[in-house]
């Protein structure tokens, strides 16, 4: 399976932000040791093109993070400290997920181990996001025909905002986020399938909310394309996730949702999203998850 990745996805932060920064590179040398993709899999992005950029973002804002000019105000928002090599490497990122989707029509199946950042807006980015990656992929390839019906699958533990609200008039794009429901965004602008979850949420009854939710939505939307955004703070370890659910949890969440999306035989992007577990080599193991039920799938 091809990815995308580059060294770049790193910029400094300082160490004690809880953003996990390192886990990029992390991730990277922990499928390749594994041998869970080989490095002739690695597919290594240029930065997105500003005018691809700009078909999601505006110019005063887009231009805003490559020059660090943002005000004080979208600066503390964002929720990073800014540097030019955190506008190189969120510029990166998007193309790494556009490139992940033309690898996945090609191939059926492809990642970017980067990617999901879900709660940027068209002129101002939050929590930890940049860019809205997604966003920019499915405009380029709508733009381009390479695509038409495009369906998001959202489960990391954060509602997906900002693709909410960029697609809301979209009826060719389909947005599902299964969510924590009393944690952040605290305004969630609709999905076009909003599931929230209470607080404490097991494996079982998450599990089944997943694969009755995924039902329904093929039944009444046809994709020529799925993303995934496989976070990993539903877990319970996660410092901000407030759901319960295990590693093995996890992996079974990921193994529906691959099943169900190869079974229907639609190309399908994997994307990190995020995830705060207590120590990097736990977050770097639980990121992989999705990865190790690719290759278990033989895909």
């Amino acid at each position: 399976m091809r990815v995308s990745y580059a060294p770049g996805y790193y910029a400094p932060i300082p160490d004690e932000h809880i953003f996990p920064m390192k886990k990029f590179k992390g991730l990277h040398q922990y499928l390749l040791e594994e041998n869970i993709i080989a490095s002739s899999d690695v597919v290594a992005p240029s930065m997105v093109d500003m005018a691809n950029l700009q078909m999601v973002h505006t110019q005063d804002y887009a231009n805003g993070i490559m020059e660090g000019n943002l005000t004080k105000k979208k600066l503390r928002r964002l929720g990073l400290p800014w540097s030019k090599r955190l506008a190189i490497r969120s510029r990166l990122a998007v193309q790494g997920t556009i490139n992940a989707a033309i690898m996945a029509l090609q191939d059926g199946i492809a990642g970017n181990l980067a990617g999901g950042t879900h709660h940027a807006m068209a002129d101002f980015g939050e929590g930890f996001c940049v860019f809205n990656d997604v966003a920019v992929a499915i405009k380029v390839l709508q733009q381009s025909m390479w695509a038409k019906n495009i369906l998001v699958i959202d489960c990391d533990v954060h509602q997906g905002n900002g693709t909410a609200a960029i697609f809301k008039d979209n009826p060719n794009v389909f947005t599902f986020s299964l969510h924590g429901e009393k944690n952040y965004p605290f305004k969630k602008p609709p999905s076009s399938l909003d599931i929230g979850l209470p607080d404490n949420t097991k494996d079982d009854q998450y599990l089944k909310t997943l694969g009755d939710a995924l039902d329904v939505i093929f039944e009444d939307f046809n994709p020529d394309l799925v993303f995934y955004l496989g976070g990993i703070d539903p877990l319970e370890i996660d410092h901000f996730g407030r759901l319960s659910l295990t590693n093995k949890g996890l992996q079974q969440r990921d193994r529906i949702v691959i099943r169900k999306v190869i079974g229907q035989d639609v190309p399908l992007v994997l994307l990190l999203s995020g995830g705060y577990a207590p120590t990097l080599k736990e977050t770097v193991l639980a990121h992989a998850l999705m990865y190790k039920v690719a290759k278990e799938l033989k895909y």
